[in-house]
């Protein structure tokens, strides 16, 4: 509001708080006059008394004390209404507001009735709250209540309003200089904002930034705990996932163990037998047993070593996730690039876990079709980053639902507090990419 304005508006304020202080006044003076009457004259009439009654003049003053509360708020709301129509006085709202940020109340509710106190205290066509959020101030709530603006975003430029349209005046409200959000209204055509509303404005702005940022804390709460929740979920899918790979992997096992190693004993005991019986009633069947049985050893000794590294190779114990990889390149048919950046041994269970991860993007590859894989190691302070690239056919990440490897690969380096990233394109190959948390002690080789 400019100075001239606020000049022409200054004896308006003052003849309407002239006036309503005046009715309020009156009217209570007309009350008091009348209890008086009613007591003092009228009783004392109807009972014969010619003189003064001091117990009458008691009885008429406890009558006006006791009801003079109520009178007096009744008479303060008919000269509002006089004097500044249907609202209420900027004092009487600012104070009613101020009661209201000391009641407890849901935070749902309490932009809704900000927005109603200044549209009652202002006799807006409508009030507005603004909150900010990040760069920008979201459309909060409104008096009257509407949706018409419920999606309404205006951009911050630093720590000053911006520009609003389709209001008539806007306050900033801040906490501790910080810029929490912002009011305004909007006035009847033809109507100004005046000097006491402008005022009201001011005051209510002032007391809002505690509102507000209450509002501010228990939104963020809100968000933090809906994170925590989804997180918690994913923890828990996860784990789930995580012992049904494990329960697969035991059966896994068991079966290679029974279809295998299993198979080989059992005939390699049934051979024996053979050839001790052909010990003595045949010798050429005897050493031709004797062959198989040897045969039937060796092949019961590669079963259980291919059975032991894909549990845990010794290579990867011994030399570590570089040489374990390298020794890929036989078993899984690709050819196999490591490189490494970095010390070469480190925790054991973050070596179980890379080599691992690797393995399964290198078995993926092999699977689609790949005939080369590129494995990448590198060491920091703490961290430990890798990729694994293939030269297949890729893939749609859109399109294709991440299948059981992928999920395994990412259960399993999220467990130890990691991340990985797919990369992949039609025709271009894929690429497997994460970071690990060095927190643990780098082994010495």
């Amino acid at each position: 509001m400019d100075e001239g304005a606020a000049s022409v508006d200054s004896p308006r304020r003052l003849s309407r708080d002239f006036l309503n202080r005046a009715l309020v006044f009156g009217a209570l003076a007309a009350f008091i006059g009348a209890v008086y009457s009613a007591v003092v004259v009228g009783v004392g009439t109807a009972t014969g008394a010619h003189t003064p009654n001091t117990g009458l003049s008691v009885l008429a003053t406890s009558v006006v004390a006791l009801t003079f509360g109520r009178v007096r708020r009744r008479a303060q709301r008919l000269a509002n209404r006089v004097t500044f129509g249907e609202r209420a006085m900027p004092d009487e709202v600012l104070a009613h507001f101020s009661e209201q940020v000391a009641t407890s109340y849901a935070p749902e509710d309490a932009l809704p009735r900000m927005a109603r106190a200044i549209a009652e205290g202002t006799g807006a066509s409508r009030a507005e709250v603004w909150v900010r959020v990040e760069g920008a101030l979201l459309f909060a709530a409104d008096w009257p209540e509407s949706d018409r603006r419920v999606r309404a975003r205006v951009p911050l430029g630093g720590s000053s309003l911006p520009a609003f349209s389709g209001v008539d005046r806007v306050v900033a409200v801040r906490y501790q200089d910080d810029l929490l959000g912002a009011i305004a209204i909007a006035k009847r055509t033809g109507e100004l904002v005046t000097a006491a509303e402008d005022k009201l404005l001011e005051d209510v702005a002032s007391q809002a930034g505690v509102v507000l940022r209450n509002v501010a804390l228990t939104a963020d709460l809100a968000a933090r705990l809906e994170e925590i929740e989804g997180s918690a979920a994913e923890l828990r899918a996860s784990r789930q996932r995580i012992v049904e790979t494990q329960d697969a992997e035991r059966r896994r096992i068991e079966r290679d163990i029974h279809d295998g190693a299993q198979q080989h004993l059992v005939a390699l005991a049934v051979k024996v037998r053979l050839a001790r019986t052909f010990i003595e009633r045949d010798s050429k069947r005897a050493h031709q047993a004797l062959a198989e049985v040897r045969l039937l050893i060796d092949q019961a000794l590669e079963n259980l070593r291919d059975l032991a590294r894909g549990i845990y190779p010794p290579v990867l114990a011994e030399q570590g996730v570089a040489a374990a990889l390298r020794a890929q390149a036989g078993p899984s048919g690709l050819e196999i690039e490591v490189s490494s950046a970095g010390p070469e041994r480190i925790d054991p269970g973050i070596e179980a876990a890379l080599f691992f991860c690797c393995l399964e993007a290198i078995q993926n590859a092999a699977k689609h079709g790949a005939r080369r894989a590129i494995v990448h190691l590198e060491h920091s302070d703490n961290a430990l980053s890798f990729s694994v690239t293939d030269d297949g056919p890729g893939f749609d990440l859109l399109r294709v639902k991440r299948g059981s490897g992928l999920q395994n690969m990412s259960d399993r380096i999220g467990a130890i507090g990691g991340r990985i990233e797919i990369r992949s394109k039609v025709g271009s190959g894929t690429t497997i990419a994460g970071s690990l948390p060095l927190e643990t002690k780098i082994r010495s080789s």
